[in-house]
């Protein structure tokens, strides 16, 4: 299999879901070999922009969404919430990318990645020449964390099976299977899917200086009997159609195609990132981009 990059530039504007600033998105052909390359603003104004790499070496400790960092403490940058337009891009099969941003967080759109897929059909696909990094496994692992599980196994491609279970009357027991991940099977069956949260949550979080540019337009927010959006949920299992998607983007942080099946049980950001870290350790180096370059990894418990 070939990598590739967009045919075009596209550019699309929004705000920050945590640290509610308005923020310019433009997607930008990437080399071969180079990766999904985040460039933001400089560390202070007028220092040249700061490239970031989606590598699980970047990612930053979180839990509420996916930030990666460059350089060290007193001159660190980050980029938050990369999570959905990294499941598009992977969706999309676009392996090398530039990722311009006017902040240091990608827009919020409207929670979703329907937005990011609509930006992508703009941008188109070009191949390139030069070979995928496949990752394929030669043995099962299994991370768990009391209630919280997430299992990967050998299998011809990827797939996932992924379960969530909330005390809450809109949400409580929801399972969902991806079988296939293309463009087209993404457009319709997960990248709709908005992100959620609770009212009794957002107290905590703006005093963490998150979900400041939260709000009923880019996410589902529930007290605790109901949904509070005026408008329908777009299907009854959006938020755990919702999980996979956040999984997708973190598993692109692998920067390969990962050929396996992943059974996740009441996961969330924190899960999935000791998942990419522990299959970052059986990929092949950097500089390898044949196809068939296989990791062995063995159980974790």
């Amino acid at each position: 299999m070939q990598q590739s990059t967009i045919a075009r530039r596209v550019r699309c504007d929004g705000i920050g879901l945590h640290d509610g600033e308005p923020v310019s998105l433009t997607l930008a052909p990437g080399a071969p070999g180079t990766g999904r390359v985040f460039v933001v603003p400089g560390a202070s104004p007028g220092v040249d922009p700061v490239e970031i790499p989606a590598r699980p070496d970047a990612l930053a400790p979180s839990s509420r969404a996916t930030v990666l960092v460059s350089g060290r403490a007193g001159d660190r940058v980050s980029v938050g919430t990369v999570e959905h337009l990294l499941a598009t891009l992977v969706a999309f099969g676009i392996d090398n990318v530039r990722i311009e941003l006017g902040g240091r967080e990608v827009p919020a759109m409207d929670g979703s990645a329907a937005p990011f897929v609509e930006l992508l059909e703009r941008a188109g696909r070009r191949a390139q020449a030069a070979s995928r990094r496949i990752l394929r496994l030669d043995a099962p692992i299994e991370i768990r964390d009391g209630e919280r599980s997430i299992r990967v196994e050998p299998a011809p491609r990827f797939s996932v099976r992924y379960g969530i279970d909330f005390p809450h009357p809109c949400i409580g027991r929801q399972v969902f299977e991806l079988d296939r991940l293309d463009a087209d099977h993404f457009a319709r069956e997960l990248a709709p899917a908005r992100t959620f949260g609770f009212v009794s949550e957002l107290e905590g979080l703006g005093r963490a200086g998150l979900a400041r540019g939260g709000s009923l337009e880019n996410a589902i927010v529930l007290d605790e009997t109901r949904v509070l959006n005026a408008g329908p949920l777009r299907w009854a299992d959006e938020f755990v159609r919702h999980k996979v998607l956040d999984l997708i983007g973190d598993l692109a942080l692998l920067g390969a195609v990962l050929e396996a099946r992943v059974e996740v049980e009441r996961g969330g950001h924190a899960l999935h990132h000791r998942l990419v870290h522990a299959l970052a350790g059986s990929m092949p180096p950097e500089a390898e981009h044949a196809v068939g370059a296989t990791g062995s990894l063995g159980g974790i418990g």
